[in-house]
């Protein structure tokens, strides 16, 4: 690199990006970062289908579980029967999860919208909080055991 212009240049022929570029190593090729665009947009595309159709099936078979619950589940199954692979999805959901503050935002922004609610029903709330945590542990810590079991 003899200048800082050139080090924010595309070289067509070798199809490599080179040093400078924020997020990008040295000699990164451009078929590589396209590879990773295409692939985060195709483990989007999964996930907000296995999404729609979740919620598709909630309404039509009036199942009293929201449909992105339903979705998740459909999703987990179609990874653990190995109908899709792992790495179809894998790119996209740790995009999310490095993410993941972000997408509390809404959330925050209703609780201080609905302060006064929430002073009004706050035991209710702290209970339902409470007993679903308990559920969560339960329900994950026995699922933790019939896999270790089932691995043996």
């Amino acid at each position: 690199m003899n200048s800082p212009q050139q080090a924010h240049e595309v070289r067509l022929r070798g199809l490599s990006v080179s040093g400078g570029l924020p997020g990008r190593r040295a000699g990164t090729s451009l078929w590589h970062m396209i590879h990773r665009i295409l692939s985060h947009a195709l483990g989007f595309v999964i996930l907000l289908a296995f999404l729609f159709a979740g919620g598709w099936i909630a309404v039509a078979a009036r199942l009293p579980l929201p449909g992105s619950v339903v979705g998740m589940l459909m999703l987990a199954a179609a990874l653990r029967l190995r109908w899709i692979p792992e790495r179809a999805v894998k790119d996209a959901a740790e995009l999310l999860i490095r993410n993941m503050a972000l997408l509390f935002v809404p959330a925050g922004v209703g609780v201080m919208a609905y302060g006064g609610l929430l002073a009004r029903e706050w035991l209710p709330i702290v209970v339902a909080g409470a007993a679903s945590t308990v559920a969560v542990l339960v329900v994950v810590g026995w699922l933790q055991q019939r896999q270790e079991t089932a691995d043996d």
